[in-house]
């Protein structure tokens, strides 16, 4: 083995572990990997950033600009409120929301289209007594059965179908992946009706104060008529930076004030606070207020006719992501108040204003109406009791014929998909359904990048011997049982990366092994790379295997055990699918 595979296997082994890790943004890690190829000489520059100008590349961020044309003109919401009609019962609900999202991710971006069902499904299950735990494992999985339909379903398909057709096997079709994701999907909706009743758990709704445990927080004092607070205002009390205790609702004989800063304290007011019980002590202790003992929390205690407790979860590509609440002035930024924060089945209350946030993240915000309808309008949030709506809901139609016409022309090959895509984006500019700034503000950036900076990484593999040298390793352990099972293992090594890190980059660095495999045993590669794109977009086990698992984690009440054991099961059943039926489909 040559110094240049050496160092690039070194590379690769670094960037699997900083992935795994996640200590690091993932695109910064990917951007690491290229620094280092570029610094040690491993790929010339041209190769180094062809990953910009890739149309793989390209074409994942024209999606994300249509996907946000559907998104504004409420198109996709407008399909959900069909489901939501439909959906008469447990398992009726099941089969229409399964369908339903898995048509909309084969031609849309499944984060975007989860993001819109999040509230729908919420309410679905709400009007038909439903838990909606029952619901939303489903959804997520259902969305990812509909990305392996076709070319365009996710990012994983575009990038391996462009470095099959940089090695000279030709690039995919629009629907080349369709029947073998028909099949996985009536697997997949099977599986659920069939397992889903005792796999799913079934989380009842409760009240929101119960559900974040605000009762260990939020209590009553009275101001006693010694305590130096009186003829302050609660501004100038520093209870929040002095004792970090916020106040919430001043009662009085015959109306309240809500977060009242300005409100002068008085003697034998009461007040409504918030803070970690050691703080309330240590705040009764030194300023003269009274604990009530036997206060019990409600959530019409923290609401009025006005005012209103809603969850709002963080969205992919939200600006919250990487910042604290602090940082954010999130309080006077957005009118509106943060009690308690849920990730990854955990709930948050401590120092909430240094908690960085992160995607999936569920905030308990109290506001009013208007700030609420501002929150459901932000693309950085989902408002999950609530379905978006929009002023544009007659442009609908012409949104959908545009990506009828992108995704028609690609399939019959009037032109490449990345030219019907972009093609597509200019429409939706040129008809100002979106505005430049818009479009610019729909791509997620952090994708882009990601695999802009890993595809160099795959390049490199490819060009310094270092697929080839452990392809004949691969080949040297199971090569011998036939292309069946190198598929099986090219499958459970996909699907176990997936599950690790992300689902792209597991694709591109296992892509190239998989065609050098084939080269070494003779035959063709495309069982082999499809293997892979079905393992990649189809991460069940952890909540962190694929983005909208994340999404619907908090959302769902779920526990990081739920996903395995609904995960798990179905994982295996897909493999074993996928092993039968791709030799068939396409044969080596």
């Amino acid at each position: 083995m040559s110094l240049d595979a050496i160092l690039v296997l070194a590379i690769l082994v670094g960037t699997v572990a900083l992935f795994v890790a996640e200590k690091y943004p993932l695109d910064m890690v990917a951007l690491l990997g290229l620094g280092a190829l570029l610094g040690l000489g491993l790929v010339t520059p041209q190769e180094g950033f062809s990953g910009f100008s890739n149309p793989a590349t390209l074409t994942v961020a024209a999606m994300f600009i249509l996907s946000a044309g559907l998104q504004k003109t409420g198109a996709t919401a407008a399909v959900g409120r069909l489901m939501v009609r439909f959906g008469k019962d447990h398992y009726t609900a099941l089969v229409v929301v399964m369908s339903t999202i898995t048509v909309m991710s084969a031609f849309v971006n499944n984060t975007a289209a989860v993001a819109v069902f999040i509230p729908l499904v919420t309410i679905l299950a709400n009007r038909r007594r439903i838990s909606a735990s029952k619901l939303l494992i489903p959804l997520s999985y259902a969305s990812q059965f509909g990305g392996v339909c076709t070319l365009i379903g996710t990012s994983t398909n575009l990038l391996v179908s462009s470095i099959s057709e940089q090695a000279g096997y030709g690039s995919f079709s629009m629907f080349e992946f369709s029947r073998m994701g028909l099949i996985l999907f009536a697997a997949g909706v099977t599986f659920f009706l069939v397992f889903g009743r005792w796999l799913l758990p079934d989380r009842q709704v409760s009240e929101l104060a119960s559900t974040y445990n605000l009762g260990e927080y939020v209590t009553e004092m009275r101001v006693r008529s010694n305590s130096p607070l009186v003829g302050q205002t609660v501004l100038e009390s520093r209870l929040g930076e002095e004792h970090d205790v916020t106040v919430l609702r001043v009662l009085h004989i015959g109306d309240a004030g809500w977060a009242p800063l300005r409100q002068v304290l008085e003697p034998d007011q009461v007040l409504l606070v918030r803070g970690e019980i050691n703080e309330l002590i240590r705040l009764r202790d030194s300023m003269g207020l009274e604990l009530n003992v036997d206060f019990e929390l409600r959530d019409e205690t923290l609401q009025t006719e006005d005012l209103r407790l809603v969850q709002a979860l963080v969205a992919p590509g939200s600006e919250l992501i990487g910042h604290t609440l602090k940082e954010l002035d999130f309080r006077n930024r957005y009118k509106a108040l943060v009690l308690a924060m849920q990730r990854r089945g955990e709930t948050i209350h401590d120092r909430l204003s240094t908690v960085t946030l992160s995607l999936g993240d569920v905030i308990l915000v109290q506001a009013h109406e208007a700030e609420i309808r501002a929150l459901r309008r932000n693309r950085g949030f989902i408002v999950l009791d609530e379905v978006p709506g929009t002023a544009l809901r007659h442009r609908a139609p012409l949104v959908i014929g545009i990506l009828v016409a992108v995704v028609g022309l690609a399939a019959f090959n009037v032109f490449p998909i990345l030219v019907t895509a972009l093609l597509g984006c200019l429409a939706l500019l040129l008809t100002r359904v979106l505005r430049l700034d818009e479009a610019y503000q729909a791509i997620n950036w952090q994708v882009i990048f990601l695999l802009a900076g890993i595809l160099p990484l795959g390049i490199a593999m490819q060009t310094s011997g270092a697929a080839g040298f452990l392809a004949e390793r691969a080949v040297g352990v199971v090569g011998g049982m036939g292309p069946v099972a190198v598929l099986a293992v090219i499958y459970l090594m996909t699907s176990v990366m997936t599950d690790t890190m992300t689902n792209a980059a597991a694709a591109v660095l296992l892509a190239p092994i998989a065609i050098s495999t084939a080269e070494q045993m003779g035959v063709d590669p495309r069982p082999f790379l499809m293997a892979i794109t079905f393992a990649a977009s189809t991460g069940f086990s952890t909540p962190v295997g694929y983005q909208t698992n994340t999404m619907i984690y908090n959302a769902g009440g779920y526990k990081y055990t739920d996903f395995l054991r609904t995960g798990v099961p179905l994982s295996i059943t897909f493999w074993i699918l996928s092993v039968i039926f791709i030799p068939r489909l396409w044969s080596f």
